[in-house]
């Protein structure tokens, strides 16, 4: 059930439960206990213990005498997270364009080559990872902590919840593609070229993983 040899067993559980919880497996104000995940996961208190901290640090699940009651991330969640990416992405594309360095421009076009490379290779864990980086460096040339410690996770947000609905697969070229021209626009050192792509890219992302929206 759990692979032992790498990642602990605690962050096992955790992207188990995670995934679970993000996918509907339980639902939005369910109680679960320690009692039913033991006999479910099969594994002791202690990871699961761990596992439920870390849950309810991320605000998927809350915990009282009763027990573990489900939160989830709702439809109304991911619109406000995407909303405020459709802020402020924007804005950490404009500074990236402004600031970065030729040695930088190197690293990111190194992430949005690989993006593309596991395209071919039908790699869609290693895409999702590319992307996460893409956009990571992108906050991370901002020179800002503020930006990069607002966006990152909001980012890693979206595509979990993206990865536990099993709708990342067919947006992948075309995200790419928005990739590969926020990256033309940062390289051209355009600051309104490559915010304005920045945001355009957010929005379709948005529009594609919220109901009713493009596929």
């Amino acid at each position: 059930m759990f692979d032992h040899r790498t990642v602990s067993l605690a962050d096992q559980v955790f992207e188990r439960l995670e995934n679970e919880i993000l996918s509907g497996k339980y639902a939005h104000g369910e109680i679960l206990t320690e009692n039913k995940l033991v006999a479910e996961l099969g594994t002791s208190r202690t990871p699961i213990r761990e596992a439920i901290k870390r849950l309810e640090q991320e605000h998927i699940v809350a915990i009282d005498q009763k027990g573990i009651h489900i939160l989830g991330v709702t439809e109304k969640d991911v619109e406000d997270i995407f909303d405020i990416r459709l802020r402020i992405e924007g804005l950490a594309a404009e500074r990236t364009a402004e600031a970065i360095t030729d040695e930088e421009l190197v690293i990111l076009k190194e992430a949005l080559d690989l993006q593309e490379f596991y395209l071919m290779k039908n790699d869609a864990v290693r895409i999702t990872s590319q992307d996460s980086r893409f956009h990571e460096l992108i906050y991370k040339f901002t020179r800002s902590n503020v930006l990069h410690d607002t966006l990152f996770p909001l980012h890693n947000k979206t595509q979990k919840f993206r990865r536990a609905l099993a709708r990342n697969k067919s947006r992948a070229a075309g995200s790419i593609e928005e990739h590969r021209a926020i990256y033309e626009a940062i390289a051209a050192h355009d600051p309104a070229l490559a915010a304005a792509r920045m945001t355009e890219h957010v929005r379709r992302a948005k529009e594609h993983l919220l109901p009713g929206g493009e596929e």
